[in-house]
């Protein structure tokens, strides 16, 4: 949705990598290197080594903890109780590869939640099912609406991708003038 809202033709092609964080990584960095292993892993793929590749990853930390994707709903729960009532991190790593030439950056966005009650935790959980989101939750769903008091950075960050960010590296990178 993000790079459709860009203008831009793209595919999404699948990134075979152990995403599992390494202790004592910094947050930042560890967001890096997985955009980088997944733009890596696409480009030796056959006929993308002409294309643009755009990988990301974000990551949902509270203090020094990375919160991954739940595993299942009591995860979940576990995940937004974390959240609630405090600010945590949203990190997202890029990279940009194009031939033998890349970008790597990430955004930190700050995201601070309210005291979610229980019955909010549980209905947002039945309703929109926020299994494969890190940190379960999504900025754009019916959590976000009630539950995220003020942010602190890129909003599409936390969606997922910096979006401006991106578009500005994909300039740098092509040397196209700014039309998608």
């Amino acid at each position: 949705m993000l790079l459709e809202g860009l203008g831009l033709q793209f595919r999404i092609l699948p990134a075979d990598v152990d995403e599992t964080v390494i202790p004592g990584v910094p947050q930042e960095q560890m967001a890096c290197r997985l955009a980088e292993m997944k733009a890596t892993s696409v480009y030796y793929l056959e006929n993308s080594k002409e294309s643009l590749i755009i990988a990301a990853d974000t990551l949902v930390c509270v203090d020094e903890e990375i919160l991954g994707k739940p595993v299942d709903a009591d995860d979940a729960v576990r995940i937004l109780k974390k959240i609630s009532g405090r600010m945590h991190k949203v990190i997202t790593g890029v990279c940009l590869r194009l031939n033998d030439r890349q970008e790597v950056f990430n955004e930190v966005t700050e995201v601070w939640f309210k005291k979610l009650t229980d019955e909010e935790i549980s209905y947002y959980l039945d309703h929109y099912r926020p299994f494969d989101k890190a940190g379960a939750y999504g900025i754009q769903e019916w959590i976000g609406y009630i539950g995220i008091e003020k942010i602190s950075g890129c909003f599409y960050n936390v969606m997922g991708l910096p979006v401006k960010k991106v578009y500005e590296a994909m300039i740098r990178l092509t040397g196209l003038s700014g039309e998608p």
